[in-house]
C-alpha cells in the first residue's frame, strides 16, 4: 500500500478582526463572502480553531497556509495599508504558533505604499518565519508590473520566497462594459468568481512577462492558482507576441522556470492533465480555496466541493505516479520553501537553544518532501536550467 499523501494547501483564505475594521472603514460591501455576518460561510472565514481544523480534516488536508482573502489591504489608502498589514501578518504569526503542525501562512503586503512592502515582505520572513505573500494582482488602477513594485519583487527573488498573487474584482469600467446588466445578479458573480477574476489576473500576469519584469528578475518565483488564471489554455496562441515584446526567453519558458500553478479547489482532472502537460508536476502545488470551495455545490455542480474527503481523493486518484502525488501534495512546496522553515529553525536555536549545540540542524531534510522528493537533480531550487 502506498504511503500516505501529505497534503499542504497553499491558498486557505482567512479574514482578521483589523481587516474586517479596515474594510468596514473603506466602504466595503459587508457580505458573508467577505467574512462579514454570522452566516456558517462568514463564520468559517473568519474561524482559525476547531472549526477550521475540523474542516481540515474533513478535506484530508493536513496543512493550511493561511492568507488574507481578496483584496487583503490592497484596498486601503497607503498608511491603513501599512498598519493593517503589519498588525494582521502579527495576528497570523500567532495563529500559526498556536497550531505549528496545521498552520504556516503568507504575509499581506501594503502595495499602495510600494516602499514599505518590501520592508513588510522582509518582515514577514526573516522574523515571522512566513514563506511567502499573498498579493492580488493590481493596487487601484496600477497594474502588477508597474515600476514601483520592483523593490518588492527584487526582495522576493533575493529572500527566495514566492509570491502567491490572487484575483480581485476587474476595473468598474470593465464590470460596465463586459459584466452590467445580466439577470439575477448573474453579472456581478460573473465579473468576479464565475470569470472576470481569472481573465483579470491572467492579464496580470502577462503584463509582467513582457513588460521585462521576469527579465530584470530572472528567479523571481510566483504562483498562479486557478489552473494558472486561463493562461496556460492560450500560451500556444500568445506566444505569437514573444518576438514583438523582445522577451529573453521563449514565452512558454516563464511559465516552466517562474511560475508555480495550483487548481484552488477547482476539482477537474481535465485541468490538472492539462496543467500537467504545460508546465509539468514538479511545478504543480496543491490547493483548495478554503472555506470559497468547501460544501458548495450549487445545483449539484461537482467540481467546486473539497468537502467529504473530496480535496484528498482527488489527489489519491491523479493520474500520476505516487511520487509525482508526493510533489504536488506537499513536496513541490518544501523544495520551493523549505529553506525558510529550516532557516527560521536555526534563527530558533541560536537564540532560545545555546547551550545544546551537541545535536546539528540538518538542513538538507527540510528540502525533501514526502515521498523522498530529492533536490539533488535539479540545478537550483527552482529547477531552472
Amino acid at each position: 500500500m502506498p504511503e500516505k499523501l501529505h497534503i499542504v494547501g497553499i491558498e486557505e483564505h482567512v479574514v482578521l478582526p483589523v481587516l474586517l475594521d479596515a474594510w468596514t472603514r473603506a466602504g466595503v460591501p459587508q457580505i458573508p463572502q467577505l467574512g462579514y455576518g454570522d452566516e456558517p460561510f462568514a463564520r468559517r472565514l473568519r474561524d482559525v480553531g476547531d472549526r477550521r481544523l475540523a474542516d481540515m480534516d474533513d478535506q484530508g488536508v493536513d496543512v493550511a497556509v493561511l492568507s488574507l482573502a481578496t483584496p487583503g489591504v490592497q484596498n486601503l489608502a497607503a498608511a491603513d495599508a501599512v498598519s493593517v498589514a503589519r498588525e494582521a501578518n502579527d495576528a497570523l504569526a500567532g495563529i500559526v504558533h498556536a497550531h505549528p503542525q496545521r498552520f504556516q501562512a503568507l504575509a499581506a503586503i501594503p502595495t499602495p505604499s510600494p516602499e514599505a512592502a518590501a520592508a513588510e515582505l522582509e518582515r514577514a520572513v526573516t522574523q515571522l518565519g512566513f514563506r511567502g505573500a499573498m498579493l492580488y494582482g493590481r493596487t487601484g488602477d496600477k497594474p502588477a508590473d508597474a515600476p514601483e513594485f520592483d523593490d518588492l519583487y527584487a526582495a522576493a527573488e533575493r529572500l527566495r520566497v514566492p509570491l502567491h498573487f490572487h484575483p480581485q474584482t476587474p476595473v468598474q469600467a470593465v464590470q460596465d462594459a463586459y459584466y452590467a446588466g445580466l439577470p439575477n445578479g448573474v453579472g456581478r458573480v460573473l465579473a468576479t468568481a464565475g470569470l472576470g477574476w481569472y481573465y483579470d489576473l491572467g492579464v496580470q500576469y502577462l503584463r509582467m512577462i513582457f513588460s521585462g519584469m521576469f527579465d530584470r528578475h530572472p528567479d523571481l518565483q510566483v504562483i498562479a492558482g486557478h489552473w494558472g488564471e486561463v493562461v496556460l489554455f492560450y500560451l500556444d496562441h500568445i506566444g505569437i507576441l514573444q518576438d514583438m515584446a523582445k522577451l529573453e526567453r521563449p514565452l512558454a519558458d516563464y511559465f516552466r522556470q517562474n511560475f508555480w500553478v495550483a487548481g484552488s479547489g477547482t476539482v477537474s482532472e481535465r485541468y490538472l492533465r492539462w496543467t500537467a502537460e504545460v508546465v509539468g508536476t514538479d511545478r504543480m502545488l496543491y490547493s483548495t480555496d478554503y472555506p470559497y470551495t468547501f460544501g458548495t455545490r450549487p445545483g449539484g455542480f461537482p467540481f467546486l466541493d473539497t468537502s467529504a474527503g473530496v480535496a484528498r481523493s482527488f489527489l489519491e486518484q491523479a493520474p500520476f505516479t505516487q511520487e509525482e502525488k508526493a510533489a504536488i501534495g506537499s513536496g513541490n512546496w518544501e523544495r520551493l520553501t523549505g529553506h525558510v522553515a529550516a532557516t527560521t529553525d536555526v534563527s530558533s536555536r541560536t537564540a532560545d537553544d545555546r547551550t545544546d549545540r551537541s545535536q546539528p540542524v540538518d538542513l538538507t531534510a527540510r528540502r525533501r518532501g514526502p515521498g523522498g522528493l530529492s533536490m539533488s537533480r535539479l540545478t537550483s531550487p527552482y529547477g531552472r536550467t
